[in-house]
């Protein structure tokens, strides 16, 4: 079992196919969280329960919804960011997560995986998501040509 960081492959093509729309008052994103278990990589194509972590505290199955800060344009690169989120009162160890969208054409469809490079744990504490700042070079989403 693996989880690589990447942009899902289909949510490439439903960015074609404007499945997928990204300013702030549209569709709604969730990042769910996984064990190092859970094999994720570009070829998921829809958020799934197995191998997610367990119910605890804040967090339950399906994670939990982002807020959407909206989209940009600097310098040729277009980019999407989203509020850290954090899910407080839990007991749990994440080896990564899936941001997916909850009101896409496609039900659930995986936008991206990412692989926090180890696992990570909280007890009875809280746990973070950080997203890196959305500049031209960071942002967790980003298309440059």
């Amino acid at each position: 079992m693996a989880i690589t960081q990447a942009i899902a492959n289909t949510f490439k093509k439903q960015l074609f196919e404007a499945d997928m729309n990204f300013l702030a008052s549209q569709d709604k994103f969730k990042i769910a969280l996984y064990t190092s278990s859970a094999t994720l990589n570009s070829a998921t194509t829809a958020y799934s329960a197995t191998n997610e972590v367990s119910d605890t505290g804040q967090y339950s199955a399906g994670g939990g919804l982002l807020v959407n800060l909206g989209t940009s344009l600097t310098a040729g690169v277009a980019r999407v960011d989203f509020s850290d989120r954090s899910f407080t009162g839990v007991t749990l160890t994440a080896r990564g997560a899936l941001i997916y969208n909850t009101s896409s054409a496609t039900t659930n469809a995986a936008v991206c995986v990412l692989d926090f490079g180890a696992d990570k744990t909280a007890t009875s504490g809280v746990f973070t998501i950080q997203f890196p700042a959305a500049t031209s070079t960071a942002a967790i989403l980003r298309i440059s040509g």
